[in-house]
């Protein structure tokens, strides 16, 4: 061995020796969630409120939870889109119903992608479909930028019947801003062309989910009844103007409002919300 050569060999050994070593496999089957990073992470619990403590929004919990049992059992279910005002329960929502099927004794876990990893989602897939479990593939808080082409050529392709598209096993619940996930905006009518294009373009992407759920901004009254199937389920007395005054200081009423008022209440009283 030459010098050269004995200097390279000894830089290798270093380089190897910083290097960390690859990392486990993920266990598919050995949690009750997962952080999709690029690689599985395990999460030992699923932190959601209980389903009865989600109120104003009965209808749509109904849905999503009877939707979510089903792929838990392995029977035919819809992929989701979660769309609406900010605030009202719409991720809630969807943590507590995996983490409902579960205590039923579902087949079921739940994997949050992270927003950096949406472009690995078929590498995810590729491993899920391995296991023989079921799971829920959770995208919080989509949307794309405007003028993104790729990202919803991808989500098309997820949902239905590309190379890319997720095997029986998974189904995909995503929340949006947007019922229309992209952009929108007045000059898509102003095609002199086809003046629908554009537009049925960006719906079509809402259409490929089988279940499309709507949440909308609370009245006065949906936002005091909140607050108080809240507060009754702490055993917390209500005062309703402070509440209101509480939701004008923030500019809006929502669930997430309610939940912060009563967070507030049970503080007050020196008592826990968990």
């Amino acid at each position: 061995m030459t010098a050269n050569d004995d200097i390279l060999h000894r830089i290798a050994t270093a380089l190897e020796r910083l290097a960390p070593p690859p990392a486990p496999p993920c266990d598919w089957l050995a949690a009750p969630a997962y952080v999709w990073t690029g690689a599985g992470q395990p999460v030992a619990a699923i932190e959601a409120p209980a389903l009865a403590r989600l109120t104003g929004i009965d209808q749509q919990k109904e849905r999503v939870v009877a939707n979510v049992t089903r792929l838990a059992r392995g029977h035919a279910a819809h992929d989701m889109l979660l769309w609406g005002a900010r605030g009202m329960g719409k991720s809630a929502l969807v943590r507590a119903a995996v983490r409902q099927a579960q205590a039923d004794g579902g087949s079921l876990a739940l994997v949050q992608v992270a927003s950096d990893a949406i472009p690995s989602i078929s590498a995810l897939f590729a491993q899920l479909a391995r296991v023989a479990r079921n799971f829920l593939v959770f995208i919080d808080d989509l949307g794309f930028a405007e003028g993104d082409t790729v990202g919803p050529r991808h989500l098309r392709s997820w949902l239905d019947g590309g190379v890319e598209a997720r095997p029986a096993n998974v189904r995909l619940a995503v929340t949006s801003n947007r019922r229309a996930i992209v952009p929108r905006h007045g000059a898509e009518q102003d095609d002199p062309i086809n003046p629908r294009d554009a537009v049925d373009d960006n719906l079509a992407l809402a259409d490929r989910f089988g279940l499309s759920l709507g949440f909308h901004a609370c009245s006065q009254d949906d936002y005091l009844a909140i607050v108080h199937g809240y507060a009754a389920d702490l055993g917390l007395a209500v005062d309703e103007g402070a509440a209101l005054e509480w939701s004008k200081r923030r500019g809006a009423r929502s669930g997430r409002v309610a939940w912060h008022y009563v967070t507030e209440l049970a503080g007050q009283a020196g008592r826990q919300t968990g």
